[in-house]
């Protein structure tokens, strides 16, 4: 059985900390793929994506195209809505019964996981991996029980790179080279995607 990490959120853009942080989860947990799957609309945050689900697609897609062990999918932008997790494991549960699969979060998100929809039966169909960062502190014991059970911790190299924080530098004309790959860096500027 195949195991695989699932990386979700806008992507709105992907950046250097985010591959960094999936590479870390592929190593240290012996997945054998990591996958990639922008959400069309978060459920736990207050703005829709800035970009288009098709443009944030290809920024994911160009970004991992060196790495084999990386995949881009786009079952949530098909599905359209509120992209629950919970909704996108029991498709890809059906569509890849033979793999096993493990949400990787930030250590910011760990703490949010009793929020999450139908968490309960989410947790009962796949794992966690939190990636510790020593600048999101988290309580791990604050957690249910059910949760606590399903987390494996790993410790995340220190990247304080964030979507935000790359979409205000670009609308300031600032720049944000090495921040992402150089693929996304090139698409950005060829939409002007985030200037002002």
């Amino acid at each position: 059985m195949s195991k695989i990490g699932i990386m979700g959120g806008t992507f709105d853009p992907i950046h250097i900390g985010h591959l960094i942080a999936a590479e870390t989860a592929r190593e240290h947990c012996d997945l054998h793929e990591v996958w990639f799957i922008p959400s069309y609309v978060p459920p736990l945050k207050a703005n829709e994506p800035g970009v288009s689900g098709e443009k944030r697609y290809e920024m994911v897609c160009g970004a991992i195209e060196s790495n084999a062990a990386f995949r881009a999918l786009d079952i949530e932008l098909q599905r359209g809505g509120v992209s629950y997790s919970y909704d996108t494991v029991m498709e890809l549960q059906r569509r890849y019964p033979n793999h096993s699969f493990s949400y990787i979060i930030g250590s910011d998100r760990i703490n949010d996981l009793p929020q999450w929809h139908q968490i309960e039966q989410l947790a009962a169909q796949i794992t966690f991996i939190g990636l510790e960062r020593t600048s999101d502190p988290y309580d791990i014991g604050a957690l249910p029980i059910f949760l606590k059970e399903r987390i494996s911790l790993i410790h995340m190299p220190a990247v304080d790179i964030s979507s935000t924080a790359i979409r205000s530098r670009v609308n300031a004309g600032l720049s944000v080279q090495y921040l992402v790959p150089d693929s996304v860096h090139s698409y950005m500027r060829r939409y002007k995607l985030y200037e002002s």
